[in-house]
Protein backbone atom coordinates (compact mmCIF):
# COMPACT_ATOMS: atom_id res chain seq x y z
CA UNK A 1 0.00 0.00 0.00
CA UNK A 2 1.14 3.57 -0.76
CA UNK A 3 0.04 6.71 0.69
CA UNK A 4 -2.37 8.52 -1.86
CA UNK A 5 -2.32 11.68 -3.23
CA UNK A 6 -4.23 14.23 -2.80
CA UNK A 7 -5.37 16.47 -5.46
CA UNK A 8 -7.06 18.92 -6.94
CA UNK A 9 -9.94 17.38 -9.31
CA UNK A 10 -9.19 17.43 -13.11
CA UNK A 11 -11.72 16.87 -15.99
CA UNK A 12 -10.74 12.98 -16.85
CA UNK A 13 -11.34 12.32 -13.18
CA UNK A 14 -15.08 12.58 -13.74
CA UNK A 15 -15.83 9.41 -14.41
CA UNK A 16 -13.63 7.86 -12.08
CA UNK A 17 -14.99 10.10 -8.89
CA UNK A 18 -18.67 9.51 -10.10
CA UNK A 19 -17.32 5.25 -9.88
CA UNK A 20 -16.31 6.22 -6.16
CA UNK A 21 -19.43 8.03 -4.77
CA UNK A 22 -22.01 5.25 -6.29
CA UNK A 23 -19.55 2.67 -4.97
CA UNK A 24 -18.93 4.47 -1.43
CA UNK A 25 -22.98 5.32 -0.85
CA UNK A 26 -24.16 2.31 -2.83
CA UNK A 27 -27.01 4.40 -5.42
CA UNK A 28 -26.17 8.01 -7.64
CA UNK A 29 -27.77 9.88 -5.65
CA UNK A 30 -24.90 11.61 -4.58
CA UNK A 31 -22.68 11.29 -7.60
CA UNK A 32 -25.60 12.66 -9.36
CA UNK A 33 -25.47 15.79 -7.05
CA UNK A 34 -21.69 16.30 -7.37
CA UNK A 35 -22.18 16.50 -11.15
CA UNK A 36 -25.17 19.16 -10.81
CA UNK A 37 -23.15 21.42 -8.54
CA UNK A 38 -20.19 20.93 -10.96
CA UNK A 39 -21.80 21.76 -13.92
CA UNK A 40 -23.43 24.93 -12.15
CA UNK A 41 -20.19 26.46 -10.88
CA UNK A 42 -20.95 25.86 -7.38
CA UNK A 43 -18.14 23.26 -6.61
CA UNK A 44 -15.73 25.37 -4.49
CA UNK A 45 -12.94 22.91 -3.87
CA UNK A 46 -13.22 19.51 -4.95
CA UNK A 47 -10.41 16.74 -4.14
CA UNK A 48 -9.42 13.29 -5.07
CA UNK A 49 -7.52 11.23 -3.53
CA UNK A 50 -5.16 8.95 -5.62
CA UNK A 51 -3.46 5.69 -5.55
CA UNK A 52 -1.34 4.08 -8.27
CA UNK A 53 -3.20 6.29 -10.66
CA UNK A 54 -6.47 4.97 -9.79
CA UNK A 55 -9.40 7.72 -7.87
CA UNK A 56 -9.90 6.28 -4.61
CA UNK A 57 -11.56 8.72 -2.70
CA UNK A 58 -13.57 12.45 -3.54
CA UNK A 59 -14.11 15.60 -1.52
CA UNK A 60 -16.50 18.29 -2.59
CA UNK A 61 -16.81 21.76 -1.00
CA UNK A 62 -19.71 23.95 -2.08
CA UNK A 63 -20.48 27.44 -1.06
CA UNK A 64 -23.74 27.82 1.68
CA UNK A 65 -25.16 31.18 2.52
CA UNK A 66 -25.36 32.17 6.56
CA UNK A 67 -29.07 33.93 6.76
CA UNK A 68 -29.00 36.24 9.82
CA UNK A 69 -31.54 39.29 9.79
CA UNK A 70 -30.78 41.27 7.02
CA UNK A 71 -27.18 40.26 6.51
CA UNK A 72 -26.06 37.13 4.13
CA UNK A 73 -22.49 35.50 5.35
CA UNK A 74 -21.03 33.31 2.98
CA UNK A 75 -19.52 30.41 3.99
CA UNK A 76 -18.67 26.50 2.25
CA UNK A 77 -20.76 23.45 3.24
CA UNK A 78 -18.73 19.74 3.00
CA UNK A 79 -20.37 17.75 1.21
CA UNK A 80 -20.30 14.60 0.25
CA UNK A 81 -16.98 12.83 1.32
CA UNK A 82 -16.09 10.04 0.16
CA UNK A 83 -14.04 6.91 -0.13
CA UNK A 84 -14.18 3.53 -2.05
CA UNK A 85 -15.32 0.92 0.05
CA UNK A 86 -12.04 -1.23 -0.67
CA UNK A 87 -10.12 1.69 0.59
CA UNK A 88 -12.31 2.47 3.94
CA UNK A 89 -10.17 2.49 7.14
CA UNK A 90 -6.87 3.76 6.11
CA UNK A 91 -7.25 7.29 6.82
CA UNK A 92 -7.67 8.45 3.16
CA UNK A 93 -10.87 10.47 4.36
CA UNK A 94 -9.20 12.26 6.75
CA UNK A 95 -6.27 13.55 4.53
CA UNK A 96 -9.24 14.89 1.89
CA UNK A 97 -10.81 16.96 4.96
CA UNK A 98 -8.06 17.93 6.14
CA UNK A 99 -6.46 19.39 2.51
CA UNK A 100 -9.93 20.48 1.67
CA UNK A 101 -10.25 22.50 5.01
CA UNK A 102 -6.45 23.75 4.37
CA UNK A 103 -7.71 24.69 1.02
CA UNK A 104 -11.02 26.51 2.62
CA UNK A 105 -8.80 28.56 4.72
CA UNK A 106 -6.65 29.32 2.28
CA UNK A 107 -9.22 31.00 -0.21
CA UNK A 108 -10.21 32.82 2.33
CA UNK A 109 -13.73 30.81 3.64
CA UNK A 110 -14.56 31.91 7.04
CA UNK A 111 -16.39 28.60 8.03
CA UNK A 112 -17.45 25.33 7.08
CA UNK A 113 -20.41 23.22 7.83
CA UNK A 114 -21.01 19.78 7.46
CA UNK A 115 -24.18 17.42 7.90
CA UNK A 116 -22.17 14.47 9.29
CA UNK A 117 -21.42 12.43 11.98
CA UNK A 118 -20.42 14.33 14.79
CA UNK A 119 -17.61 11.60 15.83
CA UNK A 120 -15.64 11.34 13.19
CA UNK A 121 -16.06 15.28 12.31
CA UNK A 122 -15.67 16.17 15.83
CA UNK A 123 -11.79 14.70 15.05
CA UNK A 124 -11.67 18.62 12.46
CA UNK A 125 -12.73 20.47 15.69
CA UNK A 126 -16.27 20.88 13.71
CA UNK A 127 -18.60 21.46 16.66
CA UNK A 128 -22.63 21.24 17.07
CA UNK A 129 -23.76 24.56 15.09
CA UNK A 130 -27.55 23.90 17.34
CA UNK A 131 -25.42 24.76 20.32
CA UNK A 132 -23.87 27.85 18.34
CA UNK A 133 -27.23 29.03 17.56
CA UNK A 134 -26.79 28.41 13.89
CA UNK A 135 -29.35 26.60 12.15
CA UNK A 136 -29.77 24.35 9.06
CA UNK A 137 -32.45 24.49 6.44
CA UNK A 138 -32.70 20.46 6.75
CA UNK A 139 -33.73 18.71 9.93
CA UNK A 140 -30.29 17.69 11.39
CA UNK A 141 -29.83 18.37 15.02
CA UNK A 142 -26.37 17.45 16.48
CA UNK A 143 -25.11 16.11 13.10
CA UNK A 144 -25.37 19.94 11.55
CA UNK A 145 -21.72 21.01 12.56
CA UNK A 146 -19.55 23.99 12.13
CA UNK A 147 -15.92 24.54 12.10
CA UNK A 148 -14.71 28.29 12.05
CA UNK A 149 -12.09 28.64 9.08
CA UNK A 150 -10.54 32.01 9.67
CA UNK A 151 -10.61 34.10 13.55
CA UNK A 152 -14.08 35.52 13.90
CA UNK A 153 -15.57 33.96 11.02
CA UNK A 154 -18.82 32.07 12.41
CA UNK A 155 -21.56 34.22 11.96
CA UNK A 156 -23.75 35.91 14.58
CA UNK A 157 -26.12 32.88 16.55
CA UNK A 158 -29.86 32.99 15.36
CA UNK A 159 -29.31 32.41 11.36
CA UNK A 160 -30.12 29.84 8.97
CA UNK A 161 -27.53 28.22 6.49
CA UNK A 162 -29.36 27.74 2.94
CA UNK A 163 -27.37 25.26 0.89
CA UNK A 164 -26.75 25.76 -3.02
CA UNK A 165 -30.15 24.77 -4.75
CA UNK A 166 -28.63 21.24 -6.11
CA UNK A 167 -28.89 19.96 -2.60
CA UNK A 168 -33.02 20.14 -2.58
CA UNK A 169 -33.07 17.18 -5.40
CA UNK A 170 -30.79 15.22 -2.71
CA UNK A 171 -33.05 16.06 0.15
CA UNK A 172 -36.52 14.99 -1.03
Amino acid sequence: MTDPVIRAERPEDIDAIRRVLVAAFGQPDEAGLVDKLRSHGQAAVSLVAEERGEVVGHILFSPVAYHHHDRVYPGMGLAPLAVGPAFQGRGIGSRLVEEGLARGRAAGAAFVVVLGEPAYYGRFGFRPAMALGILSEYEAGEAFMVLELQAGGLPPAGGLVKYAREFADLAE
